[in-house]
């Protein structure tokens, strides 16, 4: 692929900027937890793309220790998070995927069950009771995927679309669950969430 904007081959596509968005997770992880020293983060090794989140994520700690977990099956999760509490980690960088998407009512019910604020890829997580997403409005992306094949469908030359970039990211905090965590959310995070689930 020559470029995003202009591929220049039969092929468009979309790019979630999943790899892209780890050091801004992260910063916004420390701001959540600003006393964290010890940082898991759970990632699914059968996703192969999730390899330079972990890099990233080990480059984006500043004076924290990184902890990885690896989760590809429902069980293996349960696991990781028994692990999570002998470990006696501060907070929780769960990577992104369809895996952990499908998963994401089992991640919340686990990271409140083991009171570990958690940050995910996703506002869905967030919306099933996980504490804080930042990441593309996916919502937004299937708009744009659904008007591109119109274009195809019209005669558009996919070499001739440009990749599909997400135009809106989203923090979401869920402030009940917060509060079922008996942890305070800093006010400045508060303030510059896009959306807080009351």
């Amino acid at each position: 692929m020559a470029a995003l904007n202009r591929p220049d081959s039969n092929a468009t596509g979309v790019n979630f900027f999943s790899i892209e968005l780890v050091s801004k997770r992260m910063q916004l992880l420390r701001e959540l937890v600003p006393s964290a020293k010890r940082i898991a983060v759970l990632v699914n090794p059968i996703d192969r793309s999730n390899d330079p989140a972990l890099r990233d994520v080990e480059s984006a700690a500043i004076g924290q220790q990184v902890l990885a977990f690896e989760a590809s099956t429902v069980r293996e999760i349960d696991t990781a998070f028994a692990s999570l509490e002998h470990e006696k980690v501060d907070a929780l960088f769960v990577s992104g995927g369809a895996f952990f998407a499908a998963r994401r009512v089992q991640l919340a019910v686990l990271a409140a069950r083991y009171a570990v604020p958690a940050s995910y890829s996703q506002r869905t997580h967030v919306e099933a009771g996980g504490l804080m997403s930042y990441g593309p409005n996916f919502a937004d992306i299937w708009r744009q995927v659904g008007l591109y094949t119109a274009r195809i469908l019209k005669g558009a030359k996919p070499a001739d679309l440009p990749v599909i970039q997400p135009t809106k990211l989203e923090l979401v905090i869920n402030l009940n669950t917060a509060r079922a965590l008996r942890f305070d959310v800093p006010p400045t995070l508060l303030a510059s969430a896009d959306e807080v689930i009351e």
